[in-house]
């Protein structure tokens, strides 16, 4: 039955500019009624939106890894004298013709911009630029001279530079849809052909890979994407779902298909959100809610990704400090006790001393080393689990000194500090690589024993 409802809903039209443009109630008033899927512009506007964001986000993948992030733009704004032209020979804002005059108005801008990169010295991002500017410029003038027009206080082409995803109707959604279904198949036929060509041009053309027609086909499909999706967010808009959505899956994801699945996802993500909230904020129109959910997902992925975000580095750069901080500490007991001819015991002074630190500074830091150590009064002694750590770090240490020195021909009094740094991080089969190729040696360059 729900079905059959949503099925009476699509093929209702759709009277609201902004799917909040409906009868006051209240915030939790609201929620329940969009996630019931009682209005027709609600489900206009979020399938719209899922629709958008699948396709940009799954196309916006490859404009990112390719560094052509400005050519999203670049279509966006190159689309618009073409929606103004169709208006001007049709007199009518029929969505085909519209779609087939920003559609030719697209390929013309990407024919520019090869045009100009080809036959000047301008590098790809200036002749991006260029054409971008010079196209929106044709636009706007092309729209106020139809709004200046006897039919232009009509026309109702304004939507097309910010969008207004919720006056779409069942035939926008359509043809939405279909352009979806039709890149979603060529990229999963050609996606090993368009991933070569992505991360390496060159190589695919010496395997055989006509690039030249993939980079146009991949053109084609965003140009197709960018004209099916500027009713919803507009012009101004619309490379912000191209390229927000793979942004954030690129600090998610360093594998391809999972980029891609990241990238999909958010983009869903983000035009679902944008519905909702253009939905529950009366006023605001869906497009720009659309791009504000998306750079709040890129605002988290920048800060929390796990590998790439900013906090998520900052934070690991502190326990790796910390880390550090208390395995030369356990070091430097060690060294005491080693200088001390092995002796089990040693006083905090006499660490002190070596360290040249003050002994106020320093016990607390010695008893903050919790099973590493056994502090007693004054004194203080490794645990195993200390000693075992603290050989590791010191046959580390001297491995590597060694090293430098035979095998780099390094002065031995050079080589301290670059072992300091790197004898926390030696994983053990290279140390076992080291003992291999220096032929289990027994002493460092300054005679000094090396732990077994």
């Amino acid at each position: 039955m729900r079905a059959l409802a949503l099925l009476a809903l699509l093929a209702a039209p759709a009277w609201a500019a902004k799917i909040s443009e409906l009868e006051e109630s209240g915030w939790r008033q609201q929620l329940e009624r969009f996630f019931r899927f009682g209005d027709p512009a609600v489900v206009y506007a979020l399938s719209r939106a899922i629709l958008l964001g699948l396709v940009s986000g799954l196309l916006g993948a490859f404009i990112v890894l390719r560094g052509m992030s400005l050519m999203g733009d670049t279509l966006g704004h190159a689309v618009l004298p073409g929606v103004a032209a169709a208006f001007m020979v049709t007199g009518q804002k029929a969505m085909v013709p519209l779609m087939v005059g920003a559609s030719l108005a697209g390929v013309l801008g990407t024919g520019a911009v090869w045009a100009v990169r080809r036959y000047s010295r301008l590098k790809e991002d200036a002749a991006m630029g260029l054409v971008l500017s010079s196209f929106f410029a044709l636009g706007i003038v092309l729209l106020t001279r139809i709004q200046k027009s006897e039919s232009g206080a009509q026309s109702g082409l304004d939507r097309f530079l910010f969008g207004q995803a919720a006056t779409l109707g069942l035939n926008d959604v359509i043809i939405l849809a279909l352009v979806t279904v039709f890149c979603l198949g060529l990229v999963g036929l050609l996606f090993k052909e368009l991933t070569v060509t992505s991360f390496d041009p060159v190589f695919a053309a010496s395997i055989g890979l006509p690039v030249g027609w993939l980079n146009a086909l991949l053109m084609g499909l965003v140009t197709l994407a960018v004209v099916a999706s500027i009713p919803a967010v507009g012009v101004v808009l619309v490379s912000a779902m191209l390229i927000t959505p793979a942004a954030t899956a690129q600090l998610l994801s360093r594998r391809m298909p999972t980029m891609l699945a990241w990238s999909a996802v958010i983009g869903v993500l983000s035009g679902a959100l944008g519905a909702l909230f253009s939905f529950l904020a009366r006023g605001m129109p869906t497009g720009p809610c659309m791009v504000l959910a998306a750079s709040c997902f890129f605002l988290a992925a920048y800060l929390l990704a796990p590998e790439r975000g900013l906090l998520i580095r900052a934070w690991r750069r502190a326990m790796r400090r910390h880390r550090t901080e208390r395995e030369n500490l356990v070091k430097s007991i060690y060294r005491s006790q080693e200088d001390r001819d092995g002796a089990e015991w040693i006083t905090l002074d006499e660490l002190a001393r070596d360290r040249r630190e003050s002994v106020s500074d320093l016990s607390g830091r010695v008893r903050g080393l919790g099973p590493l150590v056994i502090v007693s009064s004054d004194r203080v002694r490794l645990s195993d689990e200390g000693r075992a750590l603290a050989e590791r770090l010191v046959r580390n240490h001297r491995l590597w000194e060694l090293f430098l020195t035979r095998e780099a021909d390094i002065a031995h009094d050079h080589v301290h500090r670059d072992a300091e740094e790197i004898e926390h991080i030696l994983p053990a089969e290279v140390v076992a690589r080291l003992e291999e190729l220096l032929e289990a040696p027994t002493t460092d360059p300054h005679g000094r024993p090396i732990p077994r």
